[in-house]
């Protein structure tokens, strides 16, 4: 099978994306026993500079994405987070999702609330959605994936549709 033909699977595994957004939330619920690794720690507090709101949106969106993420941080790491919580667990643990994760690219910040993320989605290291372009938003200090770019994953998977997507992915 074409690797394009498997995005809508990778998503399925992944949703949390996102994926870029993610493709999504990409995870597994249950501890691997042969795994010692913790998760990548959270980048929070208002930046200084943006150098360092660089850094806080890579390793927040790499985070983000996951598999070594507890879900838990991961709902954190998404802007409104809470109202997708079930999508992200739900997806947690999916087949591909052990093996999916994200490469950020670049980050361009706009304000100091919001910032241009290039992301690739990854299968065991191989670019499975290449040159993807989210949105990461300060939210209460943390910089986060935005709900736009987890929604626009969630689209993706659900074939271009937003019908029984959450109120948050649905147009105005």
């Amino acid at each position: 099978m074409s690797r394009l033909r498997r995005i809508p699977h990778i998503l399925g595994g992944c949703v949390v994306v996102a994926l870029a957004v993610t493709v999504t939330a990409c995870g597994s619920s249950s501890p691997s026993s042969s795994s010692t690794t913790k998760p990548p720690a959270a980048a929070s507090s208002q930046p200084s500079s943006s150098g360092s709101a660089v850094s806080q949106i890579t390793a927040n969106w790499e985070a983000f994405f996951s598999a070594k993420t507890p879900t838990s941080q991961r709902v954190s790491l998404l802007q409104d987070g809470s109202q997708f919580q079930s999508i992200i667990q739900a997806q947690a643990g999916g087949g591909l999702a052990a093996e999916a994760s994200a490469k950020v690219t670049k980050v361009t910040i706009n304000s100091p609330t919001q910032a241009t993320v290039k992301y690739d989605i990854l299968i065991n290291g191989t670019p499975a959605l290449s040159n993807q372009t989210g949105t990461a938003i300060n939210q209460g200090g943390t910089w986060k994936v935005g709900v736009t770019s987890f929604c626009g994953l969630l689209s993706l998977e659900n074939g271009g549709k937003t019908s029984g997507l959450p109120t948050a992915c649905q147009p105005s």
